[in-house]
């Protein structure tokens, strides 16, 4: 078994020795083995790559000279005993360069005969090279960017409503059928120009044909991936941004399993883009008397709001999460039950959402808090144009267009900085209720600006800050500011437009809001159901049902 990372790597010649040619596209639950081996300020590819050939003991890997890192983590794993070759991959597609790479593809066959003892074959390796028969044009959906792993494409797959094909730097490689020659020399000159002929990825100098992607017919959306501290692929995100007429989402991940639920939540969000809504029938709801609950299942309050059919709240409750998401969503719609004087047998439909939606088994179906802050936020106000979402996890920047369907929307990585988990852990440090945080920060006379948003160094920051004898309403200001500066910074990637509304757990907290506003330049509405706004919309999308 010969393993290999590029589409510009022979892939096919490794079937002349009688080898099995594996791609690695790793995705890794940790990097300790990567972290004892190399450094850490290697990009988060390589490193899931050097802990996946560890971990799956891969003995012979070839790599292309795409980065530096690359070239590194070669060097690394062949210190290792693992048998690396480097291929020097040229950066353009012309006579001279697929003259070197011809000549870097006869070095690799003499290399690997020589260090393997064995021949190799031709007409094997010929007869490696298949295509795929051409499928009948349909819609779709594509994932442009950088290389994926397969459990981001699957995950794809499931969520979204139309298939998905994989034009990504390691998903589009697809090559002719080789001419009928016997000459090594001349066939090795044909593979050059059909490797460097491929797609371009955006290592190379000339990408215009990249453009093309986008350009079919059948393309319905794009869902363009990145990986962190990786620039090549954001470059061309950038233009997409400004060029493409298409639905666009950026997922970006750091070679690790643990933002998966996040990334599912983005795709589910986009796909629900999709989804015809469904009128809401008067005639219907007359004929009999409907009840819908939304659950907001989140990760420090399940939220839960009761609706008639004419859309009358009847029933809300706001109760702790707890250490059980499924037991706080009983409470919680308990509750609210009570205050509607209904049993859960009379409910019609039940919509969950939030963190916790796929785990609280509500009996209906669940839809992502974007579109439900979205149909609860245009519910409650039809002139808002941005949502400004603070909740005890996340942070949620949501752009509605006029008729109140979602636009566009960001949301923070897995870092928990500037949600309401933070203030929670600030206020612990300076013994203070959430009540009290709320106003105090009001009243401050010096300005502090706190330095990080990480929740473990702002603590030891804001311990330091005590320590001073710096006055606790002007910390607390310092925090406030920090927060709306990660809240304005969400909100001015999805092309805010005025009316601005606050919604989520942190609205209530005034020092917060009033810096946000400052930071936009325009008022923020946060209304009383403001906590309760993705159970609302949730519980719109149960009646719509």
């Amino acid at each position: 078994m010969i393993a290999y990372t590029c589409k510009y790597a022979p892939a096919e010649l490794f079937a002349g020795f009688g080898e099995e040619a594996v791609k690695l596209n790793p995705t890794a639950e940790h990097f300790e083995e990567a972290d004892r081996l190399s450094h850490r300020n290697l990009c988060s590819y390589t490193r899931a790559l050097l802990q996946s050939c560890r971990e799956q003991q891969i003995d012979s890997l070839v790599l292309t000279t795409c980065c530096d890192s690359m070239r590194r983590i070669g060097d690394v794993l062949e210190a290792g005993g693992t048998s690396v070759f480097v291929l020097d991959l040229p950066r353009a597609d012309g006579p001279c360069a697929r003259k070197r790479y011809a000549s870097e593809l006869r070095r690799f066959l003499d290399a690997y005969m020589k260090a393997h003892g064995v021949s190799f074959d031709l007409q094997k390796c010929k007869a490696s090279f298949q295509r795929e028969p051409a499928a009948e044009p349909e819609p779709y959906f594509a994932l442009l960017g950088a290389r994926s792993n397969a459990s981001l494409l699957q995950m794809l797959q499931q969520e979204m409503p139309l298939p998905v094909h994989d034009l990504t730097c390691v998903g589009s490689r697809e090559l002719p059928v080789p001419p009928q020659t016997d000459n090594l020399d001349e066939f090795l000159d044909w593979y050059a120009g059909v490797l460097l002929g491929q797609m371009p990825c955006m290592r190379m100098t000339e990408v215009a044909q990249r453009r093309t992607l986008t350009e079919d017919p059948q393309l319905k959306g794009i869902l363009y991936h990145t990986v962190k501290f990786c620039d090549f692929y954001g470059f061309e995100y950038a233009k997409l941004q400004q060029t493409a007429r298409l639905p666009m989402l950026k997922l970006e991940t750091d070679g690790t399993t643990g933002a998966e639920g996040q990334l599912r939540t983005r795709v589910q969000a986009f796909a629900e883009g999709f989804t015809p809504e469904k009128p809401h029938s008067r005639s219907a709801a007359a004929a009999k008397k409907r009840y819908t609950a939304g659950i907001d299942s989140g990760s420090t309050s399940t939220n839960v709001v009761i609706l008639d059919s004419d859309r009358n709240i009847i029933g809300s409750s706001i109760v702790a999460t707890g250490a059980r998401a499924a037991l706080g969503a009983h409470n919680a719609l308990e509750q609210a039950l009570r205050q509607a004087h209904l049993t859960r047998e009379q409910l019609d439909e039940v919509v969950a959402t939030g963190y916790g939606r796929a785990y609280i088994g509500a009996g209906g179906r669940d839809v992502t808090e974007i579109t439900c802050h979205a149909k609860g936020a245009y519910f409650l106000d039809s002139s808002v144009r941005t949502i400004i979402d603070i909740g005890g996890q996340d942070s949620k920047a949501i752009r509605l267009d006029e008729n109140g369907k979602v636009k566009t929307f960001v949301m923070n990585d897995k870092c928990a900085a500037g949600t309401g988990r933070f203030l929670e852990m600030m206020a612990r440090v300076l013994e203070l209720s959430m009540e009290e945080m709320s106003a105090c920060g009001l009243h401050w006379k010096e300005e502090i600006s706190i330095s990080s948003m990480c929740t473990v160094f702002a603590e030891s920051e804001v311990v330091s800050l005590v320590a001073q004898n710096k006055q606790t309403a002007d910390i607390v200001h310092g925090l406030n500011n920090a927060v709306a500066a990660k809240a304005a910074a969400l909100a001015a990637r999805v092309d805010p437009q005025a009316r601005f509304m606050m919604t989520g757990g942190v609205a209530a907290n005034r020092g917060v809001v009033k810096a946000i506003e400052e930071k936009i330049g325009a008022p923020l509405l946060v209304l009383p159901e403001h906590q309760l706004c993705g159970a609302l919309g949730a519980a719109l999308i149960a009646l719509e049902e």
